[in-house]
């Protein structure tokens, strides 16, 4: 990058509410700075020093990380500058941007007018600040004169709920778990508002359908009429795009940060999507609690940040962080003697029910959805629903095509078991797997039908083709069409079928839909084999057409004799 690339303000974007920079709205503005990375390293201090940064030691080579961070800091400094001009005392935070020629400045707004034309100057402000012959305090002060005689505008839309809020967020399991916490709410006798990947609730009703994991969908739920709780699953990218739609929660849920959506909106690294899905641990009340799961060492970590009290699940009764957390006042809730328990400092074991009687779990062979049922019963104790009434929606929550859709769906079509499930990144599919595992007869077969969107990095298509290849006996690819979202059908094909080539299987067949793939799994499967298909595209079409072949779906009942049967 050159100098002739000059500073451009490549995009402002409002954030409405809480987000990854500042738990109060904010701008997030991202600036092409192919000049300054271009710069030979004694004049790009000489100008810093200029610009009012004395301590430079090194600008770092032209065009390297270490120069986009010296970049992101002269940035940070010019903004003070620019709202100290203003008589405005403002937070700014500088960092890298997705590309290798940007950098992103964030700072809070108040009125919306006035801070967007506020960003709209830092750019021509950087700029000058190539120029050693033009005074960059005289630019500033001009700069600050525009902006004070702009119209301030509106204020932030975001929510301040006078009803306790629930959020929910992670990789995998938020719409299960939001699901769980509505009907716990409902079971204890209260009108409860949800949001979800497929859409807004009030109670049973939908209100209306899409996907309403981010700031709109808060509002369209807060707005339900009469409601007394309401539960949010939360979305990195509604975080990313516009910040979360309410300004605190009362209980924050965080499922675990596993490996999708990586290389989006400049979220590269596991790290930093734990970031992005943290945002919801530091709007909760002082003394409401967050929900955190500590399998996941990256949730686990977010209990240092988090502003409301810790409240652990875990798989393993005998975890560290359990016995750290008890200590410092806090609660977990775990495993043991196969019964959910909970643990607090002045109650060490209290028993809540078996895992076996809470079909969210599948007689407990889905661990996925253990950590489900512990993550929806913490919340729904720490939003103060009676103990009761949560086992009692622990006990009736059933994963069946109506209150779960899609989600460890169990059919069983003239003696094979269907499966079907969401299953869309690496994680989901071991779930599945797992699941497909304890249901299956000893000497039956596990039949796989998964497929990928196509925004997936190369990476992680070859790690879901590796990771069927190796729980299956059969696998196929059912293509999704409809989410290829830039990529190459036969290259995303080729590198699934890499990723199963090896996991230890040969190429497998290819279906252009996840029915025609399920159609071909159940002519291929006997009885007593697991057929399981990732529903992503088309699952109603796939209730159909079970429903045609004679399926029933499992209820409690049946999967309990299911599982026992594949035990003996």
């Amino acid at each position: 990058m050159g100098e002739a690339d000059g500073i451009t303000l490549r995009e402002l974007r409002v954030l409405d509410g809480p987000n990854l920079y500042f738990t109060r709205p904010a701008i997030k503005l991202t600036l092409g700075v192919g000049s300054w990375l271009g710069l030979p390293d004694e004049r790009a201090k000489r100008l810093a020093r200029r610009a009012g940064i004395p301590s430079v030691a090194s600008a770092g080579v032209p065009g390297s990380d270490q120069r986009r961070r010296f970049i992101a800091r002269l940035a940070v400094h010019l903004t003070r500058e620019l709202a100290d001009a203003t008589q405005t005392h403002l937070a700014v935070r500088g960092r890298p941007g997705a590309n290798t020629d940007e950098v992103v400045i964030a700072f809070p707004w108040r009125r919306q007018g006035a801070a967007e034309a506020f960003g709209r100057e830092l750019a021509p402000v950087l700029e000058l600040g190539l120029d050693g012959r033009r005074s960059i305090a005289r630019a500033i002060e001009e700069a600050a004169g525009r902006v004070g005689a702009v119209e301030p505008g509106a204020p932030p839309p975001g929510l301040r709920p006078a009803i306790p809020v629930i959020a929910v967020t992670g990789t995998n399991g938020k719409t299960t778990t939001v699901r769980l916490i509505a009907h716990l709410a409902r079971t204890a006798g209260q009108s409860v508002a949800y949001t979800t990947t497929d859409g807004v609730y009030r109670d049973d009703q939908l209100v209306e359908a899409g996907d309403y994991s981010g700031f709109s969908g808060a509002a369209k739920a807060l707005a339900q009429p009469g409601i007394a709780v309401a539960v949010l699953e939360t979305a990195r990218g509604g975080i990313l795009l516009r910040g979360i739609g309410t300004d605190h929660n009362d209980v924050a849920v965080v499922t675990n940060v596993t490996a999708d959506h990586l290389d989006q909106y400049g979220i590269r690294t596991l790290d930093q999507l734990a970031e992005v899905k943290a945002t919801i641990t530091k709007i909760t009340r002082p003394n409401g609690w967050d929900v955190l799961n500590a399998d996941d060492p990256r949730v686990l970590a977010m209990r240092r940040q988090a502003a409301g009290h810790p409240w652990l699940f875990s798989l393993d009764a005998d975890h560290p962080a359990i016995r750290a957390t008890l200590a410092e006042g806090g609660r977990a809730i775990s495993v043991l003697d196969g019964a959910l328990v909970i643990m607090s400092p002045r109650r060490p074991v209290h028993r809540l029910l078996p895992v076996e009687d809470v079909p969210v779990t599948l007689a407990g062979i889905s661990s996925h959805n253990v950590s489900n049922a512990m993550a929806a019963a913490a919340a729904a104790l720490g939003a103060d629903l009676p103990e009761d009434a949560v086992v009692d929606g622990l006990r009736s929550f059933v994963l069946d095509p109506d209150h779960n859709p899609g989600r460890a769906n169990v059919f069983d079509v003239d003696g094979r078991v269907v499966v079907i499930d969401y299953a869309h990144n690496e994680d989901g599919l071991r779930g599945l797997l797992e699941i497909c595992q304890g249901l299956r007869l000893r000497g039956a077969r596990v039949f796989l039908s998964f497929g990928a969107a196509g925004d997936r990095t190369d990476v992680i298509l070859h790690r879901l083709g590796y990771t069927a290849a190796r729980g299956a006996d059969r696998v196929a690819i059912a293509e999704l069409r409809r989410y290829l979202r830039g990529r190459d059908p036969q290259d995303l094909i080729r590198r699934l079928q890499a990723g199963i080539i090896d996991g230890g299987k040969p190429q497998v067949p290819v279906f252009p839909d996840e029915v025609e793939a399920l159609d071909w799994m159940l002519r291929e499967a006997e009885a007593g084999d697991v057929v399981a298909i990732t529903a992503l595209s088309q699952r109603p079409e796939i209730f159909s057409y079970l429903r045609e072949c004679g399926g029933v779906s499992a209820d409690p009942q049946l999967v309990r004799s299911l599982v026992r049967r594949a035990r003996e």
